[in-house]
């Protein structure tokens, strides 16, 4: 259902009425703000880069062709935005192709949480992350793309996608332990 709201949306700016376009900004721009700031790490920037993204990718409607959903290519347009910003301010990533992982991600287990607290200690796990990892963990768990459809957002391989979305799990999972053991600490 979501492709065809996104497409008739589309068709509905295509045919001439900008207006719609408002549709996508509302729909997307939390999570297209979220991948900004944690690519950027500053709040401006990611506005700016946001904002940038929605209006690249208003100028590109044209080119969108429909072989992944609309959010696949507005992600990726954000994505390489950011990416296109860090590179400019020199800094590098790390590519890590080597490691022998499991066909499909392993599901993040949050039981030892408790439920009242989970989403603090999540966010506040999230928060630590390094960008590119934060991004993949968004975008798998929260926006439930696909490993071939974060591939095709972030250009990387499936393969790479795999092992930093592990790499990420292992790190919330330590964050998460580290943070539930200070809280039991303050508590005892």
């Amino acid at each position: 259902m979501e492709i065809k709201d996104d497409i008739w949306y589309l068709n509905k700016v295509l045919s001439g009425d900008t207006q719609c376009f408002t549709y996508f900004v509302d729909k997307y721009k939390n999570v297209v703000f979220s991948i900004a700031l944690k690519v950027l790490r500053n709040h401006e920037d990611a506005e700016e880069l946001a904002q940038e993204s929605f209006i690249k990718a208003y100028k590109s409607l044209h080119t969108f062709k429909g072989t992944a959903q609309f959010s696949t290519w507005l992600y990726r347009i954000t994505y390489n935005n950011c990416i296109s910003e860090v590179r400019k301010r020199k800094l590098k990533f790390v590519s890590a192709d080597d490691v022998q992982l499991p066909d499909e991600p392993e599901e993040m287990n949050f039981d030892g949480i408790p439920s009242e607290n989970r989403a603090k200690y999540v966010k506040a796990a999230l928060d630590k992350l390094p960008q590119d990892e934060y991004t993949l963990i968004l975008l798998y768990y929260f926006e439930d793309k696909t490993v071939d459809e974060i591939a095709a957002i972030t250009k990387m391989t499936d393969s790479n996608v795999k092992v930093k979305l592990f790499r990420a799990r292992k790190k919330l999972q330590t964050f998460l332990n580290e943070m539930l053991k200070e809280e039991l600490y303050t508590i005892l």
